[in-house]
């Protein structure tokens, strides 16, 4: 028999191919959910309507799963009257066609099962939809799309579907993002410290930020020696050492608390970072560490906080001068392989614009770069951190604390982030304004001295979704930590 079909088979394949779909598959699954409505419930999590093949079907699942998250009953009598009365399958009607499918359901313990190869098929679809563009733009070779650029397309587009199991750059229903809304404020509420973003480990600023949302560019900008490396070190860390995965329904795992960090220095490298991280968490300094001046104290402090910074997920990447194109695929890459939840970049100013244009206009460039990191939070899902420097105006002014208006090439990074936080330290100013020793001056100046000591301001000068305002916390210089002051009610009593 085998070898019958083998000689009538045609030599060449039919140049007509069918796109992959199960048809039988899409109505077994269908009938479990009309038959019993707990059925939707095992593959909502990750099936949509668009993934099914047959028109009909997403029109039946769409419905069903309306009415089913209602609290109302799916069945063939309550979905027939919002699918076309006239419409016709083969010899059926759209009624007598529900029936059939629901007559011939299989268990509810099988729907999973046929979900998953529903959701596989419309995956293959879309990779057939997207290998076909590369190819037919491949041929064209439009003058205005250079190969590197059709390169990165084609990632951003495998990327989508990796995500979220279709390519679909269309229109979202409003209902779907009031749901995406509620999901989260509800999470929000069931999570410590009710934030609805990824928290920083910095209380105070928490409070002010609800965490770091999804999808916001977030610039921590701030003269030299004010200490933005160190914040963000200090956010990355936190964040990194509270990650705890949960896994989700389709397999994949996310972060219940904490995140995972890639973290682009492209100032410091891995090993002086490393070096900083190990100096903030172990309280050594790290002018002791790079000298080796260390106690055996000091040394087992190291130890114990270089097994803990062994496990947690941070991830660095130490190239310089990398352009917004090659970070975008470096943190899709990271994404797809280890996960990715917050980003940080240290910093704006020493990275490379894509286009020859930009790169004769310093302003443009970093317009494209601020743009290209926006549009890579929102892709991606995630917050992203960004250091920026400002200019040398803030050091001519008598109140040293920054402004908007001190960013350099600030239209398009404070037009682009969602939050721009300054770094501030008065005790660095004060520090090298120190009077003669005896004079009144020197009182004065010691009185301040005193009161700015250890302490460091984070000036929150733009939000989109909260208040602005300024958080003060601890700052220890030597081991350059960033941490809550101590509230009012907790500090020892005091007598006067």
């Amino acid at each position: 028999m085998a070898e019958a079909l083998r000689k009538t088979a045609p030599a060449e394949t039919p140049l007509y191919r069918e796109a992959p779909n199960n048809i039988e598959a899409e109505q077994a699954l269908l009938g479990a959910i009309l038959v019993n409505n707990d059925a939707y419930y095992r593959v909502s999590d990750f099936l949509k309507p668009g993934h099914f093949y047959e028109p009909l079907h997403r029109k039946i699942f769409e419905v069903a799963g309306e009415l089913i998250r209602m609290g109302k009953m799916a069945n063939p009598v309550t979905i027939k009257t919002f699918l076309p009365a006239d419409g016709k399958v083969g010899d059926l009607t759209v009624p007598h066609y529900l029936a059939r499918i629901a007559a011939e359901a299989v268990t509810v313990i099988n729907a999973a099962d046929y979900g998953r190869a529903i959701y596989d098929l419309a995956t293959r679809r879309a990779l057939i939809t997207v290998g076909e563009d590369m190819v037919n733009i491949a041929y064209d070779a439009p003058v205005d799309m250079a190969p590197r650029e059709q390169i990165e397309d084609a990632e951003r587009r495998l990327f989508e579907l990796a995500e979220t199991g279709r390519y679909d750059g269309g229109f979202e229903s409003f209902g779907d993002a009031v749901r995406t809304a509620i999901d989260m404020a509800a999470a929000a509420y069931q999570r410590d410290g009710h934030l609805s973003g990824v928290a920083t480990g910095l209380r105070d600023l928490d409070n002010r930020m609800g965490g770091l949302q999804a999808s916001d560019l977030i610039i921590i900008a701030g003269r030299p020696g004010m200490g933005k490396t160190s914040l963000a070190t200090n956010i990355a860390f936190n964040i990194a050492e509270s990650y705890v995965p949960a896994q989700q329904a389709d397999g994949s795992f996310k972060a219940a608390n904490g995140g995972v960090i890639g973290f682009f220095s492209l100032e410091m490298s891995a090993e002086q970072l490393a070096t900083r991280i190990i100096s903030e968490q172990a309280e050594v300094p790290s002018s002791k560490i790079r000298r080796g001046d260390l106690t055996e104290a000091d040394f087992e402090k190291l130890v114990a906080c270089t097994q803990t910074l062994q496990k947690i997920p941070l991830y660095i990447d130490q190239t310089g001068g990398i352009s917004i194109a090659q970070l975008a695929a470096r943190a899709r890459r990271l994404k797809r392989q280890r996960g990715l939840d917050v980003i940080v970049i240290d910093y704006i100013q020493l990275m490379q614009g894509s286009s020859a244009k930009a790169s004769q206009n310093r302003v443009q460039e970093i317009t494209e770069i601020t743009t290209g990191l926006k549009a890579l939070a929102k892709e991606l899902g995630v917050p992203i951190i960004a250091l920026s420097q400002l200019s040398r105006q803030v050091e001519s002014r008598d109140d040293k604390r920054p402004q908007l208006s001190d960013l350099r090439e600030s239209g398009s990074i404070e037009q682009d982030a969602d939050v721009v936080i300054f770094v501030y330290r008065e005790e660095y100013y004060l520090k090298n304004k120190e009077p003669k020793f005896g004079t009144e001056e020197y009182v004065k100046w010691e009185n301040e001295m005193n009161e700015a000591r250890g302490k460091a301001e984070v000036i929150i000068a733009k939000q989109r979704h909260g208040p602005t305002g300024t958080v003060s916390l601890a700052f220890h210089g030597e081991f350059t930590r960033f941490s809550d002051l101590a509230e009012e009610h907790h500090l020892p009593e005091r007598f006067e």
